[in-house]
């Protein structure tokens, strides 16, 4: 017999790609964009996932983190890994702007992913976040929240997604670094 949490914790996989993904991929129940130093990020929030583009000049990079990775295309993808664990993943774009992003996940009793649960929709309620609800067949909730923001160093993207079935709490934090600054 196998493992829920382990099925539904190794499902989640990180893609990035070269070039812009398109939106028909993906069900976007949100939208944020933000610019700094040159660079600017567009973030869309889907139920379970996300995808954050970054562009400085002509060079793009497309950040996906979903449980379904099979329906996305392979045509520019640049890098693929399961999200289980912790990874870290950077990269120079251009010149002028570094891309840099680490990923953990961890599995939770269901009374701690309820507390975090809450935490975490308190704190996208009283942000400019992107937020995703949901509950699944057994009325359990679901949430994936994507934050954005400016530093003095570039942009930063701070997501997470909650899955009830498995109390898995993923999250990724990806910036670019402006000025061919390096490390996070």
């Amino acid at each position: 017999m196998s493992n829920p949490k382990l099925t539904s914790l190794q499902s989640y996989t990180m893609l990035l790609y070269r070039k812009a993904v398109h939106p028909e991929f993906f069900g976007i129940e949100g939208r944020q964009h933000v610019e700094q130093g040159g660079a600017e990020s567009e973030a869309w929030i889907f139920r379970g996932g996300h995808c954050v583009r970054f562009q400085a000049g002509d060079s793009v990079l497309c950040e996906v983190v979903t449980d379904n990775p099979a329906v996305l295309p392979d045509r520019a993808l640049n890098v693929q890994f399961p999200c289980a664990g912790e990874h870290d993943h950077d990269e120079r774009m251009s010149p002028k702007h570094h891309f840099y992003t680490t990923i953990q996940t961890e599995t939770l009793s269901e009374h701690l992913y309820l507390g975090e649960y809450k935490e975490l929709l308190a704190r996208a309620r009283g942000s400019q976040s992107l937020l995703s609800m949901w509950k699944d067949a057994q009325d359990r909730p679901n949430l994936s929240v994507v934050e954005m923001s400016r530093s003095t160093a570039g942009l930063n993207i701070e997501a997470w997604h909650l899955r009830s079935d498995c109390g898995l709490i993923l999250r990724s934090s990806s910036m670019i670094l402006v000025g061919g600054r390096t490390g996070a």
